[in-house]
């Protein structure tokens, strides 16, 4: 029986990548707080993550011409970047509230280290089974 790691480990992969760069570009956003006109950005975890997950069920598609286009879906790598819609108007522009950006920031890293550490104990299992310990 062949031993897929990818199956093993789920979407986790795809949701460390998304939280990692939703963490870059909130701490883009509180760099940017008093940039002129600067934009707040964000990704929207639950849709990006759905759209994976609904595109990695399926069918392996195979290219039989080299005229066919590239199979595959949506990746986490593809996730779109949007913008925030202010609570409250600035008068330069720039749509980045501080406090917000924090609690956001804050909060994708708790979710980040709670999918390390499901990750660490997928990991611990996968091993304790190869060396045949038993739990």
């Amino acid at each position: 029986m062949r031993f897929d790691l990818d199956k093993a480990m789920g979407i986790h992969e795809q949701a460390l990548y998304v939280r990692s760069r939703r963490s870059s570009l909130i701490a883009s956003n509180l760099a940017n707080a008093d940039t002129p006109f600067y934009k707040a950005q964000d990704i929207d975890f639950k849709d990006v993550l759905g759209k994976v997950a609904n595109t990695s069920g399926a069918a392996k598609l195979e290219m039989t011409s080299p005229g066919h286009l590239q199979p595959g879906g949506m990746s986490a790598h593809d996730a779109e970047r949007l913008y925030r819609h202010p609570f409250q108007a600035s008068i330069d522009g720039n749509t980045v509230d501080a406090q917000m950006e924090k609690s956001e920031f804050a909060q994708n890293a708790v979710m980040y280290q709670t999918s390390l550490n499901f990750l660490t104990g997928k990991f611990k299992s996968l091993k304790s089974a190869l060396k045949g310990e038993s739990q």
